[in-house]
């Protein structure tokens, strides 16, 4: 079989194509869970601890260029070395709501596919079973 031949026949399994449009879907969802984060949950805990602004929370290593802001985003654009410990917290509190959606997701999915499971049929009667059911039924003509 050609390289070519193998190769198209791989991409076009099921699970390839699955996958594929699992991983679009995740970037999506991760852009939308990033900005629950970033626009909707971080505004409340910066309310909630007094007005901490979880990305502008770092430490600089080295000399800060003059004429520069003294802020998260200015200084990563000149380059300056820091700790941004802040984005750090922020990326945790991202990965616990990804981690947590995708369990609810997962035990939703679970709980769908155990209802429909269909319950075990009661198991088809052996030779035995069968013979002496028979007998009952000519014992019960016979009185």
């Amino acid at each position: 079989m050609g390289f070519v031949k193998e190769f198209k026949e791989f991409a076009m399994k099921g699970n390839v194509m699955d996958m594929a449009v699992g991983v679009i879907i995740g970037g999506a969802f991760g852009k939308i869970v990033t900005s629950l984060v970033e626009d909707v949950l971080m505004p409340i805990i910066s309310l909630a601890t007094g007005g901490v602004d979880f990305r502008n929370l770092f430490c600089t290593f080295g000399k800060i260029p003059d004429g520069v802001a003294h802020n998260y985003a200015a200084l990563k654009e000149a380059g300056v070395s820091m700790f941004a410990y802040g984005a750090f917290i922020q990326n945790i509190i991202d990965f616990l709501i990804i981690a947590l959606c995708i369990f609810l997701m997962i035990k939703g999915m679970n709980k769908l596919t155990r209802k429909k499971a269909e319950e075990p049929a009661d198991p088809e009667p052996s030779a035995e079973e069968k013979l002496l059911g028979e007998i009952r039924d000519l014992l019960k003509e016979k009185k």
